[in-house]
């Protein structure tokens, strides 16, 4: 008897936590309910939502470790072209990531054409990845090696769909040009453009605006570039993505990488999806 004394309020107690709990989770979307560690983190995005289930079972997936010595060499494609004039925006907090979205309702698309595409592609936003520690921040690695940080820019197929949310789900929707960031004694100045604003968006769902940032002298001085078919490194991981790796690194210099990691933001520490 005295055990089944002890039992009974045990389990009402756990009956009502449930109780507690379940109707909290109900009202939490999908779109917030994952992260870049833990239980909630890469390794489960396919449990935790079934319409997810390509990050776990897709065999196109993103990011990768490019090694040079397997890479082909393809003398018909040609440089890209990107536009070179300037746009606004706004940086914002997503509580996943630092991203930077166009000006909505702009006229002076951003577009992209050349190399491997087939269409016009429209620059939609640009997604900043970082990492612990300085020196493992890239979510695209070369020969093992990681960058202290990658930058994204993600554009979708402006001539067959209408907008980035419809191309995403669809093949040749998006394109993705992928910017590894090394650290240096001078930084890219469109990329301080960026990184001035991180103390306006400490919390999630801040944002604040950005003016006259060049998306063409955001990227290095080069015309070659590695690309590969692969997915979003991001819930619901579309495997509807051409990545365009340029190969040569933009700049940040130590200064900037020691006030975005002293930044509160950092307190999410790293938000980057592994090979």
């Amino acid at each position: 008897m005295p055990s089944i004394v002890t039992m009974l309020p045990s389990i009402l107690v756990v009956g009502i936590f449930f109780q507690t709990i379940i109707p909290a989770f109900s009202t939490v979307s999908w779109e917030d309910w994952w992260t870049y560690d833990g239980i909630s983190g890469p390794a489960f995005w396919g449990l935790i939502n079934p319409e997810w289930s390509l990050c776990n079972k897709g065999r196109r997936q993103s990011p990768v470790n490019l090694d040079p010595e397997k890479l082909l060499y393809d003398p018909n494609l040609t440089e890209l072209q990107v536009d070179s004039h300037r746009v606004n925006g706004m940086v914002c907090n997503t509580g996943h990531s630092v991203m930077f979205h166009l000006e909505n309702g702009t006229k002076n698309h951003i577009n992209i054409t050349g190399g491997p595409l087939s269409y016009k592609y429209q620059v939609y936003e640009i997604h900043m990845h970082y990492g612990q520690q300085d020196e493992m921040g890239s979510e695209h690695s070369i020969n093992g090696y990681s960058f202290p940080a990658e930058l994204q820019i993600f554009c979708f197929n402006s001539q067959l769909f209408t907008n980035y949310s419809e191309a995403m789900q669809r093949s040749h929707g998006i394109v993705v040009i992928s910017l590894l960031v090394q650290l240096g004694d001078l930084s890219n100045p469109e990329l301080r453009i960026l990184t001035d604003h991180l103390d306006r968006i400490k919390y999630s769902g801040q944002e604040t605006p950005v003016r006259l940032l060049s998306v063409f002298d955001l990227l290095p001085a080069t015309r070659y570039y590695m690309t590969y078919d692969g997915s979003t490194t991001f819930p619901a991981c579309h495997e509807t993505v051409t990545w365009l790796i340029l190969n040569k690194p933009i700049y940040i210099t130590k200064q900037q990488v020691n006030t975005e990691v002293s930044n509160p933001f950092r307190r999410y520490r790293y938000n980057i999806k592994t090979c």
